[in-house]
């Protein structure tokens, strides 16, 4: 065989090896649009670190925070689709974006293709143990009666402020809005007596009801979460009320379907990891469930549930 012919075969079979290597066979950047040290940023660091375990290629996770989560999703939407760029991000927050935010510079639904929710965590619905309501019909019934009682969240737009929205528009009682940074400062809210009504989460809240501080009404997730098999779900008051901190993994959009399956499978080994697993206990947050199709759909329904809610309260951000 000619050398100029056997330099050909010999590239081409180098070439042929090189694209036949199974997802990943670089390091792959995880793109957290969040400050540092949050829930989201400590449960994507924490798979980042079980997906190297598993695969032998690095999951180097890189903060990009800033506009409510907007401008790291950007940057993941304009990323080749290839694979090697991913978005953690919590699913509502990315999902409310879309009708929050009047000039967004990615389409929430068309950009992205979901891969894998990484991790849930339910809100918790906390009220005073002074207004007697000990469950979610005793406080409707309540604000029914006393129309006007205010209620705190974690700031304009977000999902403790949009889920009790959702909450009003479902039951029809009266609650005036006093939006807090953070869930923090909500909850202390509540218990300070400003306020009558909040969405915590399980490490804000628990602890408080435990001591007598706070009642804790119900939990946002469709089932009784294991953490906190005690409390009833909202959705046994108000069916189809299910939503939480739920946190996913999302790449660009034309993202191969075989690496996209690649990557989902990869998140699923990753949660056999023993120490993934006391880091998600500690958070109180648990694995998530849904195929890669199931989240595709969830999200369409996401959008189209929280748009509804941001239109009837009326927030838009230019």
């Amino acid at each position: 065989m000619p050398l100029r012919r056997l330099l050909a075969a010999i590239l081409l079979a180098l070439a042929t090896s090189v694209a036949a290597q199974p997802y990943p066979a670089k390091p792959v950047r995880v793109i957290v649009p969040w400050p540092p040290a949050g829930v989201s940023d400590i449960l994507a660091r924490t798979l980042a670190q079980a997906l190297t375990d598993t695969s032998g290629q690095q999951f180097i996770v890189e903060n990009k925070p800033g506009a409510g989560g907007t401008l790291g999703m950007a940057q993941v939407a304009k990323s080749p689709p290839d694979g090697y760029t991913l978005a953690a991000s919590d699913i509502p927050s990315h999902a409310i974006s879309a009708s929050l935010y009047a000039k967004l510079p990615y389409d929430v639904l068309a950009d992205f293709e979901p891969v894998a929710v990484i991790a849930g965590s339910p809100m918790v619905l906390v009220t005073q143990p002074s207004l007697n309501a000990r469950s979610v019909a005793d406080f409707i019934r309540l604000a029914k009666s006393k129309p006007g009682m205010a209620y705190g969240s974690s700031g304009n737009g977000s999902i403790t402020h949009l889920a009790i929205e959702r909450m009003k528009q479902e039951t029809g009682i009266d609650l005036q809005h006093v939006p807090f940074k953070g869930t923090v400062g909500a909850v202390a809210s509540v218990m300070a007596g400003d306020t009558v009504l909040a969405f915590g989460t399980i490490p804000g809240t628990v602890p408080h009801a435990k001591s007598g501080k706070l009642v804790l009404l119900g939990s946002s997730f469709a089932k009784r979460f294991s953490q906190i098999p005690e409390v009833p779900p909202v959705a046994d008051t108000l069916p189809g009320f299910d939503m939480g901190f739920y946190t996913a993994l999302f790449a660009p959009a034309g993202t191969p379907r075989d690496i996209v399956q690649r990557a989902y499978a990869l998140t699923e080994r990753a949660f056999a990891n023993a120490k993934l697993k006391e880091v998600y206990a500690a958070s109180a947050a648990e694995p998530g469930t849904m195929s890669s199709a199931e989240l595709k759909a969830y999200m369409t329904a996401e959008v189209k549930n929280w748009g509804d809610v941001v239109r009837k309260v009326g927030l838009k951000i230019d």
